[in-house]
């Protein structure tokens, strides 16, 4: 009998500590592939379990790994798997639904409540040499489509989610708040769509000059003391997508949006409530739509790449491999030197 694989794993043991451990090598069960890692981004959420132990209403209870924004090779398949082979590049949607609900029997999976998603307790991510997923929840890449593409299709499709649930179209003038990774995925979706106008807001200058080579057509400080001003000067916004989570940023979201508009709300912070002028929204008739990862979004966010139609690689800025994990979570907590999205590369 061959001896099992070595499949090291980044293992957050407490906050900001991470111990690299062998994990047990994840054999694929029936409809189920086993993945040799190869990029994994950083998200927001994974930042916020390194330091803070929680991601809103997702709280740890024990050691855990992270990373969900991933792709790798195919290392082996289970039974009944025939669409993807040993090999093959591949991207993963990270959250398994029950398929058994009402939410996922509707066509709302990502709405369920017994979803199996990577690196939100209690289960574990993909910071990891080898990890177990089933098999319809990958996404076979292109020969033209990196493996950095392909983690990436993840936050991308929070940007198709989110358009898709405001309707962004030709015409759309669209607010965009906060210009972190979500931020710039939505800009890049939204000009995808065909929208005449988008307008970015962040409070860092460095991430501003990232949206403008991205396409933002206009692009401000959040932190201006007259910011509502400088928005309705630019003339109506149809939609408005909160990316950030931060309270003046959702209250200028509302705010902002003209009479019959939308806004979407992305972003998450450590609270759990917030303070927003809801009888101006009511007011107005602004539809405030909550917009929560994404469902049959990567075969869509998979087309954009492909086909040039979205450029997702600048986004990219610094690169780890998985020894240097805790350096990684810092850079990307930090935001330092221009760090957009900060990519462990599991295999170094």
């Amino acid at each position: 009998m061959s001896a099992e694989k070595q499949n090291l794993a980044a293992v957050l043991t407490e906050l900001r500590k991470f111990e690299l451990k062998n994990v047990p090598y994840p054999k694929p069960r029936a409809h189920h592939v086993t993945i040799r890692m190869k990029s994994v981004g950083i998200c927001g959420s994974d930042v916020h379990y390194f330091a803070h132990g929680r991601c809103g209403p997702f709280v740890l209870n024990g050691p855990i790994v992270l990373g969900h924004e991933s792709s790798g090779i195919v290392e082996e398949v289970g039974e009944g798997v025939t669409h993807v082979k040993p090999g093959d590049r591949v991207a993963i949607e990270p959250g398994v639904p029950c398929r058994m609900c009402h939410h996922c029997k509707t066509g709302f999976y990502n709405l369920c409540q017994d979803v199996q998603f990577l690196a939100t307790p209690p289960y574990d991510g993909s910071l990891a040499q080898f990890i177990e997923h089933a098999a319809d929840f990958v996404f076979k890449l292109p020969d033209n489509v990196s493996l950095d593409e392909g983690a990436l299709l993840e936050p991308l499709s929070v940007g198709v989610h989110a358009c898709e649930r405001g309707h962004v179209g030709p015409g759309s003038r669209v607010l965009v708040l906060g210009a972190g990774p979500i931020g710039l995925v939505n800009l890049l979706v939204a000009k995808a769509c065909g929208a005449t106008t988008v307008i970015i807001t962040d409070v860092r200058d460095d991430r501003l000059e990232v949206a403008k080579k991205l396409g933002a057509d206009v692009c401000l400080r959040a932190d201006k003391p007259n910011i509502l001003e400088e928005v309705r000067k630019l003339g109506p916004i149809t939609h408005a997508i909160e990316c950030s989570g931060a309270e003046p940023s959702i209250d200028l979201a509302i705010r902002g949006t003209d009479a019959g508009g939308k806004v979407l709300l992305i972003g998450r912070s450590a609270k759990s409530h917030v303070n927003i002028p809801l009888f101006d929204a009511a007011d107005r008739e602004i539809d405030l739509m909550g917009s929560f990862r994404y469902r049959n979004t990567y075969p869509k966010a998979l087309a954009l790449v492909a086909s040039g139609q979205v450029n997702v690689k600048p986004l990219v800025t610094h690169y780890y491999p998985l020894s240097k994990v805790l350096d990684a979570f810092e850079h990307g907590e930090s935001g330092r030197d221009g760090a957009i999205k900060v990519v462990i590369q599991v295999d170094i």
